[in-house]
């Protein structure tokens, strides 16, 4: 009995450490005293928990031996337990908000005067590192990302400087057996690290194309004696690249995103003295611009980069090669949207396998989700005879794809642009997506199309559970609303972009939904709530078009709610789910499923 106890003991506390050492000028990582050079990828999988063993696999075979996440999550423990089983170590990310929208995200905090959300993000940072750091799998700690790029004013940046130390400092008294990186956009944040941040042991860069190879003598040139590593990685992106005739950014070819991940890695990586490796961006599988741009996948099929990042970390060559675009050529001139117009276009394939070929679109203008949002083109065509397109009813220029697929699931992209126009889509007040019937504001608590960040009344004593089990209308999970006052009004808006109040452009465009509905229901009969959708009116920049609710009296049995919307302007719905309650006399607890436009 006393064995078992000590060997449940050392399972329990086996952690692994990670320490930095410089031997010679070269700064090196050691695992359990064992050098790690980083062969890494960010991790773009973390809520698909039932597939982790097959991505560790997938990895494995790629030479890459640790993943990078940007925060932490329900699923972190399982997602860490998987890492150790397939001999993986993680990056374990802390999440610190952004001062202002920008390249990474839509968010806007206040460092200067938003005490509160500091503390909160104290708290879960400290929270964080006591849950994981005994874990076998953690090799780092990487607090925050592109915060001091995405802040304004060196004010806000000195103040996020002396919290980002606290942050550190703390992690570091709590946990001496893994290193803080915390990472920044290539070295906007270097100075400030130096200055007041000395907490911090590894400094984190993300840099993408032949930048990176100056990183070492930016550090140099400040006399900086850290290590550091690329945490992010892959082809030069948009921000840094010109724009052709129509003002579209040109997009790398398919070769030159191969090609810098390969080089990159063994001529401006791998060989500086201070540099511990790099994670490459991004192992993922998307629908999107981003993914086109940089994912390993996109929608399914396997892209340049998943090939690349196995030559550059194991030296072997693709499996079987992606289709190349040779060429693709558009007319020059504007065109009114519905025209069908002609493509020059040659494509090729080492292995000659029979290709399909499929045309889409993107549009570069609106809010964040709207410029990311990739949709379908008509065409018509072989490649025979050649392809012609349907321009669609979009007003302005337009980013074309051309994708071509192999019989292997690869999948070659090659981009242009056009002029077209269209005078009721130019006419459109508020550019956002436009999205697919029926729309679910929420259905399960994974991919949420709005966030439950706008909280009013007495919302201390408010709680929201997306991932509530006990109590559903239908599939796995529901919204559990508690209240824990027996006195009060409270309000919660499920809003898109999150923490925003109508001073950024976001939300969607639902304009073909003929009824709002949602399941509901409270633990007590008579709890009176008002639900519906829409909050945010026309004295800000940004309003919801539409704000529609009723009044309902809840009981203890799931009921239907239905509001009708045909004669609502849906053009622009940035708060797709808003709930307002008081309380008299008792605390309360509302539950919530099913939540969709039809």
């Amino acid at each position: 009995m006393r064995l078992f106890a000590i060997l449940v003991f050392i399972s329990l506390f086996s952690f692994s450490q990670t320490q930095i050492e410089k031997i010679q000028n070269n700064w090196i990582l050691k695992v359990d005293g064992q050098p790690f050079d980083i062969k890494g990828v960010t991790f773009g999988y973390e809520k698909d928990v039932k597939n982790y063993d097959t991505y560790f696999e997938d990895l494995e075979s790629l030479g890459v031996n640790t993943i990078r996440t940007w925060a932490t999550g329900k699923n972190t423990l399982q997602l860490l337990d998987a890492a150790e089983k397939h001999g993986f170590k993680v990056m374990v990310g802390i999440w610190m908000r952004h001062g202002r929208p920008g390249m990474e995200d839509d968010d806007h905090f206040d460092y200067l005067k938003d005490k509160e959300g500091m503390e909160a993000m104290y708290t879960t940072s400290i929270k964080t590192v006591e849950t994981y750091k005994n874990h076998p799998a953690v090799l780092t700690w990487g607090v925050a990302n592109e915060v001091y790029i995405n802040t304004a004013t060196d004010e806000e940046k000195l103040a996020y400087s002396k919290f980002l130390e606290r942050v550190c400092s703390n992690i570091k008294a709590l946990d001496p057996n893994h290193p803080i990186t915390s990472i920044e956009a290539w070295t906007f944040g270097l100075e400030w690290w130096q200055k007041y941040v000395p907490s911090i042991d590894i400094y984190g860069l993300n840099s993408y194309g032949a930048g990176v190879n100056f990183l070492q003598d930016e550090m140099d040139k400040r006399n900086i004696d850290k290590p550091y590593i690329i945490t992010e990685f892959g082809v030069t992106g948009e921000w840094d690249l010109p724009s052709d005739k129509n003002g579209i950014k040109i997009e790398p070819s398919d070769s030159e995103k191969y090609e810098t991940i390969v080089k990159g890695y063994r001529e401006w990586i791998s060989n500086k003295p201070s540099c511990l490796g790099v994670y490459v961006f991004h192992y993922n599988n998307g629908p999107e611009f981003g993914s086109v741009w940089l994912a390993t996948h996109v929608n399914s099929y396997t892209r340049p980069p998943y090939w690349a990042i196995r030559e550059a970390f194991t030296g072997k060559k693709p499996q079987n090669n992606v289709p190349k675009v040779d060429a693709f050529v558009l007319p020059d001139g504007a065109f009114k949207s519905g025209t069908w117009i002609s493509v020059e276009l040659m494509v090729s394939d080492v292995e000659n396998e029979k290709l399909d070929v499929s045309f889409s679109y993107n549009q570069r203008t609106g809010s964040r989700k709207r410029r990311n949002q990739i949709l379908t083109l008509n065409h018509r065509g072989n490649l025979s005879d050649g392809f012609e397109v349907e321009l669609p009813e979009e007003d302005g220029a337009i980013k074309i794809y051309v994708n071509v697929k192999d019989s292997y699931n690869n999948l070659g992209i090659a981009s242009s642009s056009i002029q077209v126009i269209d005078e009721k889509a130019k006419a459109t007040v508020y550019k956002v997506p436009k999205v697919d019937l029926p729309f679910y504001v929420y259905k399960e608590s994974e991919d949420l199309s709005y966030f439950p960040s706008g909280y009013m009344g007495n919302y201390k004593a408010l709680n929201v559970d997306l991932n509530h089990t006990n109590d559903v209308y239908s599939g796995e999970t529901s919204i559990r609303i508690t209240y824990k006052e027996r006195s009060g009004w409270y309000g919660i808006a499920f809003v898109d972009p999150a923490n925003d109040w109508g001073d950024i452009l976001g939300g969607y465009d639902i304009s073909e939904a003929k009824t709002f509905s949602f399941w509901a229901k409270s633990k007590f009969d008579g709890v009176v709530a008002k639900l519906g959708f829409g909050l945010i009116d026309k004295d800000k920049p940004f309003p919801d078009t539409a704000i529609k609710s009723v009044e309902i009296k809840l009981t203890s049995e799931w009921k239907k709610y239905t509001i009708k919307t045909k004669r609502l302007d849906l053009s622009c719905i940035r708060s797709g789910l808003v709930l307002f309650a008081s309380s008299y006399g008792h605390p309360q607890t509302i539950y919530i499923d099913n939540v969709v436009f039809e």
